[in-house]
């Protein structure tokens, strides 16, 4: 049925919105633990539970949404993940203990990983071939801003009201998108005759996955704060991971009716593309998790400001996206927008590894628009550099294993900036301790300056000198972390600057017109 105008505008922002809204809660939460753990009387690590459990389920569901939304047929299994990731959402808000919350964080982590995945899709559908790269364009701007507003609405939300809002903002959201999905988007006509019977299931190769990838990303969130494998847990679940994925590689391989069929990596360019996902996710993810952490640890920023500071990236990549997907429409081959993408990163670890105490609000301005001309270059393009050279049944394993992969980088990239910060804080606070000899003059003059001016300011003469020492200890703690923290941006470097190379393995062509309109059809 051909759509009208307003029908696909309502489609757009429809799913748009649903992508842009499951991305924001894997981040949202992340300024409102304090506030979380407070009121349900729990400490912070456990607290952290909430992040984890989303993205365990996200990671889980992602590749499995192109089987499920075949079982179910796809405009049902858009409605019931909207509405499982809404009902709990409500559920998530209203939880009086912490093990309530985190298991409806893990129920909305499967509802809104199974939306983002088909949303893509159904939006592709409403446009006509020639234009799906344009659709392409307007899905990756959800992709990039979802992670990008997730932190700054968090923050206003923690510093103007409390932390049930941010679960309650989705439910009119949840019921607008019900309520538009049931009138404007329409079944495709193999979904008239579904017969589940005759569709096959693999519950091994499911079991596998959820059994591997849920422990793989277990370890990686929580990881640093379990102190790696000094914790049992975290020992076993590796062991756990690494069974289970070798165990569903052969599975996949062996079976006949695989839920993802891996033999698509046979093809050289599908490898080399998704490992450039994987940098992408880290790339993406890592730099939005150290940014907001280092300005309000070092610079004192709030949750707000820090969260309103990733914005300038975001707003820089909505504005390039369409123009990224205009180019592929045309047949630009998508590895041009690789190579700028990843010089983009480059640049953004390289540009925000100069700040310096001194460094205002608007210096990193320009190290967060690298960020979002890097995320905008790689997050579209790569989903379509993938699938080049792919048969048409091949595409649908090709992008669950992108979309996989991208997530899993993202949680590789959170876990390694975090354990490297800790790591270089440490050596950076003994360089610094090492250099204060008690008895050097400097030292001394700095000590007697401060304590004058505590002096001044009404503090005791007992109570001033040991002012000054902590005012000393807190100076260097500051220094030490925001050395860190640039070290961090400079493995970022590295890590893009060593995965480069993969760069020459990808195929240097565009893809024809009916590879895109296949990709527009499968892609999640």
């Amino acid at each position: 049925m051909a759509l009208t105008g307003f029908q696909r505008a309502i489609i757009v922002l429809t799913t748009v919105s649903a992508a842009i809204m499951e991305l924001i809660d894997t981040s949202i939460v992340n300024v409102a633990l304090s506030d979380i753990s407070g009121n349900l009387g729990a400490t912070i690590e456990d607290t952290s539970w909430v992040v984890t459990a989303y993205a365990i389920a996200n990671v889980i569901i992602i590749p499995l949404t192109g089987f499920l939304a075949k079982y179910f047929g796809r405009k049902n299994y858009y409605i019931g993940s909207i509405i499982l990731f809404t009902v709990a959402s409500y559920a998530c808000a209203n939880s009086g203990t912490l093990s309530t919350l985190v298991i409806w964080r893990f129920i909305q982590g499967i509802g809104g990983g199974a939306l983002l995945s088909t949303s893509q899709s159904i939006l592709f559908d409403a446009f006509p071939p020639e234009k799906r790269g344009m659709a392409s364009g307007m899905f990756g701007m959800g992709i990039v801003l979802g992670p990008a507003i997730g932190p700054a609405l968090g923050g206003i939300i923690i510093d103007n009201y409390s932390w049930p809002l941010i679960f309650l903002i989705n439910i009119p959201f949840g019921i607008v998108a019900v309520s538009l999905a049931l009138k404007y988007i329409d079944k495709k006509e193999d979904e008239y005759a579904i017969d589940r019977k005759s569709i096959p299931i693999d519950f091994i190769g499911v079991s596998l996955l959820a059994v591997g990838v849920g422990s793989l990303q277990y370890v990686l969130e929580k990881g640093q704060s379990e102190d790696w494998f000094s914790d049992s847990a975290i020992r076993i679940l590796t062991a756990t991971a690494t069974l289970g994925i070798l165990s569903f590689i052969w599975w996949e391989l062996k079976t006949k009716t695989p839920v993802i069929d891996l033999r698509v990596l046979k093809s050289k360019n599908l490898v080399a593309s998704n490992l450039l996902t994987f940098v992408c996710g880290f790339g993406l993810f890592g730099g939005v998790f150290i940014f907001p952490v280092m300005v309000q640890r070092v610079y004192g920023y709030t949750p707000t400001d820090a969260g309103l500071g990733i914005v300038p990236g975001a707003l820089f990549a909505i504005l390039i996206m369409p123009i990224i997907g205009k180019r592929l429409a045309v047949g630009t081959p998508p590895v041009v927008f690789v190579v700028i993408g990843f010089i983009a990163f480059i640049m953004h670890g390289y540009s925000s590894s100069l700040s310096t105490p001194d460094s205002g609000k608007a210096w990193f301005i320009v190290p967060q628009i690298y960020r979002g001309i890097g995320a905008a270059c790689l997050t579209v393009p790569l989903i379509n550099q993938a699938v080049i050279g792919l048969k048409p049944q091949e595409m649908p394993y090709g992008i669950a294993l992108t979309n996989m992969l991208r997530q899993l980088g993202g949680a590789f990239g959170i876990a390694v900036m975090n354990t490297y910060v800790t790591i270089r804080y440490a050596v950076h606070r003994t360089d610094l301790v090492a250099n204060l000899a008690t008895n050097d003059p400097e030292l001394q003059a700095r000590l007697s300056n401060t304590t004058t001016s505590l002096l001044a300011k009404g503090i005791s003469p007992l109570d001033a000198p040991k002012a000054a020492t902590a005012l000393l200890e807190f100076t260097i703690n500051k220094q030490s972390y925001l050395c860190s923290y640039l070290d961090a941006y400079r493995l970022i470097c590295v890590f893009f600057l060593c995965a480069f190379p993969l760069i020459l393995l990808l195929e240097n062509k565009s893809m024809d017109a009916q590879t895109r309109a296949k990709v527009a059809e499968e892609s999640h």
